[in-house]
């Protein structure tokens, strides 16, 4: 008799993760299913809703942070959810991305929080700045990897949105004298399976390790830490999050809870994988069972390679089939202003730069560090400042440290680099503005 059950991993990205976990759930002799745009269909017939592939449980990964339109996603997941038993359940999720409904879900309760104000009126934003002291954090609700997050001085001017998402201000939580650091503390199903230590890398205060932070391994979680990180993700109702936590002078203060936390990091930094752990609990949460010594024994690899049942050349999901041309129109963000551009795709360029008269439009920066870019001119390069700005190219957000450079005798006040390309195909055949319209019928 075959006791396995089938679990279905929900991600529409191309993602490590997801493959892990995928990996993971076969590996402890069960059956492991990708769900993706190239595989998943729900029909309603006679009142009967069905899903293909049918699987027992449903463990949702999708990414929400990176996209225009979240609510499709979450939609998505929730039609889901309404015909199988949900990890992560849309709902849970929806609050734990959105920065500030994880606070005020948090407000109150044992979990300590830095002082934060959402105003949707840009002078009582600004007003309300003064209370925080000389510098204060400024960040879009919705955002990942270190993305749309300033640290900004008192006497700079911020909007309540940057681009269409809401922005908000938070009290800048640091020691004194130390290099800027938090913790990462990884939860499945209610326990701790892995702590990292993240610094900030060099010229920035962020400490995620998409930015370039490093990470080191905790085995000494200090016990208010990691009561506060269980209560977090508990009280948001995640079963599977990354919690942030940054100490100040007063104690642990919750940043974030992330309910799509990569593993990467975490694997380098303690050599444990979450991926077995979230398997074992997609597993018996569909009557399966497996062995714990087992999962023990794999969460020691991080198995990412490409799952048994994908196809060596798969349909390209949708982050990797997006084709943009030679110019496109952008949207181009800073703290203070959102402007719609043409810009140039430059292939050659690692860094996306952006003309210094725009990037004071929209209040790009601060100049967080400077780089060096080629001249023909100058052999040894010339050194531009770096400032922070988030790009909105077809349909999805980009965060990226881009060079100032005065591109006023240039057509285009934005070129984007390989930083922003290396998610898109680039056909040079393709000019903004340049296709005919057809007629409406």
């Amino acid at each position: 008799m075959d006791d396995s059950v089938s679990v279905g991993v929900l991600s529409l990205h191309n993602s490590k993760e997801t493959k892990a976990i995928v990996n993971a759930v076969e590996a402890l002799g069960h059956r492991g299913v990708w769900l993706r745009e190239n595989n998943l269909c729900v029909d309603i017939e006679d009142g009967v809703a069905r899903m293909e592939p049918d699987v027992d449980v449903v463990a949702n990964r999708l990414l929400l942070s990176n996209t225009e339109q979240p609510c499709e996603l979450l939609g998505l997941a929730l039609s889901l959810s309404r015909l199988r038993p949900t990890l992560n359940r849309p709902e849970n999720v929806l609050t734990a991305f959105h920065k500030f409904a994880t606070a005020t879900s948090l407000a109150e309760s044992e979990v300590s929080l830095p002082d934060a104000t959402l105003a949707l009126d840009s002078d009582r934003l600004n007003d309300e700045k003064a209370k925080y002291g000389d510098e204060v954090v400024y960040k879009t609700a919705i955002g990942t990897h270190g993305g749309g997050t300033w640290k900004i001085a008192a006497d700079e001017q911020v909007n309540p949105r940057v681009g269409d998402r809401y922005a908000f201000l938070q009290e800048l939580v640091e020691r004194d004298g130390d290099r800027h650091r938090d913790l990462r503390v990884y939860i499945v199903d209610g326990d701790i399976v892995g702590t990292m230590r993240r610094y900030a890398p060099e010229n920035d205060w962020r400490t995620n390790v998409a930015l370039g932070g490093d990470v080191e391994g905790v085995d000494d979680l200090p016990e208010d830490a990691a009561d506060m990180a269980l209560a977090a993700a508990d009280r948001i109702g995640l079963d599977y999050a990354g919690v942030d936590l940054v100490e100040g002078h007063d104690g642990w203060h919750l940043l974030e809870v992330n309910p799509t936390a990569g593993f990467k990091g975490l694997f380098e930094a303690t050599g444990v994988s979450p991926a077995p752990y979230i398997a074992k609990l997609a597993v018996e949460t569909a009557g399966g069972e497996v062995d714990d010594d087992e999962v023990e024994r794999l969460a020691q690899t991080l198995d990412d390679s490409r799952p048994a049942d994908v196809e060596a050349n798969p349909t390209p999901d949708r982050e990797e089939a997006n084709v943009i041309g030679y110019t496109e129109d952008v949207l181009v963000s800073g703290t203070s202003g959102t402007e719609r551009i043409v810009a140039k795709s430059d292939t050659g360029a690692s860094r996306t730069s952006i003309d210094t008269r725009l990037a004071a439009k929209i209040g790009a920066g601060p100049i967080k560090s400077m780089t060096k870019v080629k001249s023909g001119s100058v052999k040894s390069g010339k050194a531009r400042p770096v400032v922070d700005i988030v790009v909105g190219v077809a349909g999805d957000r980009h965060t990226v440290a881009a060079s100032l450079e005065d591109r006023g005798h240039m057509d285009y006040p934005l070129l984007l680099g390989r930083d922003i390309l290396q998610h898109y195909q680039v056909d040079v055949r393709r000019r903004t503005g340049e296709e005919s319209s057809s007629d409406e019928e």
